[in-house]
């Protein structure tokens, strides 16, 4: 027995584990959202397994998500990159309104009820699978995005809330940018370069948020040094991080092989499955 569980079970985690990060990898390129919206799910039945507590379990994935999506993102970001569809203008502008509202989102993180994680992840998730699955030519804010505070303010948001969703941003850049008449091509890729500057200082700010936790816990052996520091265990963190990096160049070949509405419908649909997972989750207290 090892933190509870015996040898098998422990190897299914790693498998698990393993094979999360590869599909992770992969929709980090297609989508560029840094695979977050699939590693969050997974690592919650995992540590569900591993008998963290209801208390803490939604903080450890996010946290843990976050450190995985850096070396992914990177990777994504370079191969859409090298293909000339970043939009750098959009970098520029949103740079140090993402870093402030991941250092937000970070100290929300150490006082939010276990709740709060939950019922963001839904609500951003539904609120783009409606805006991809059933997308109209009308449903814009514009024809330009803004160039203003109100630019600013949308970066802001896009931190603070990928930080208590644990992903790289990619479902709320994705979002706005097509609302304001961007191709979903172009909105993948910036997508994978903003994942970049919230993955780093979110998940420095999950250790710090999940510090205590620790010593709150002190028989959970998954939320121990070395097994995690803060809300970032280094166990998933390190089985998941090497298959996503090569996937991930994957995805991006895929994602640029596909017609703009597939790309729409399938990130939709996928929204859709990992919201209701999280519904569920709340109805049951689970």
């Amino acid at each position: 027995m090892i933190a509870g569980l015996d040898i098998k079970e422990i190897i299914e985690l790693a498998l698990l584990l393993i094979a999360t990060g590869a599909l992770s990898g992969f929709l980090a390129g297609v989508f560029g959202i840094g695979g977050g919206a699939i590693l969050v799910p997974v690592f919650y039945e995992c540590f569900r397994l591993a008998g963290v507590p209801l208390e803490v379990r939604m903080p450890l994935c996010i946290g843990t998500s976050l450190a995985v999506i850096i070396p992914t993102s990177v990777s994504s970001f370079q191969a859409h990159y090298r293909r000339g569809a970043v939009d750098m203008t959009i970098l520029r502008m949103w740079w140090l309104p993402i870093v402030i509202g991941v250092a937000a989102g970070s100290v929300v993180a150490r006082y939010a009820p276990e709740k709060l994680f939950k019922i963001v992840f839904v609500a951003v998730a539904y609120s783009a699978a409606a805006r991809l699955i059933f997308a109209r030519q009308g449903w814009k804010f514009g024809d330009e995005l803004p160039t203003g505070p109100l630019m600013r303010l949308y970066g802001f948001c896009v931190g603070i809330l990928s930080t208590l969703m644990g992903i790289g941003g990619g479902l709320f850049s994705n979002l706005l940018m097509t609302f304001y008449g961007r191709p979903i091509h172009q909105a993948v890729a910036t997508s994978s370069a903003l994942a970049v500057l919230i993955s780093i200082p979110g998940a420095l700010g999950y250790i710090y948020a999940g510090w205590p936790a620790a010593a709150t816990y002190p028989a959970v052996t998954a939320l121990q040094v070395p097994f995690a520091f803060g809300y970032v265990s280094l166990i998933g963190a390190v089985l998941v991080m090497p298959m996503s990096l090569v996937t991930a160049p994957l995805g991006v070949r895929a994602a640029h092989a596909m017609s703009k509405r597939t790309l729409e419908m399938a990130f939709g649909c996928y929204l859709f499955i990992v919201g209701s997972r999280f519904v569920m989750s709340l109805l049951g207290g689970q």
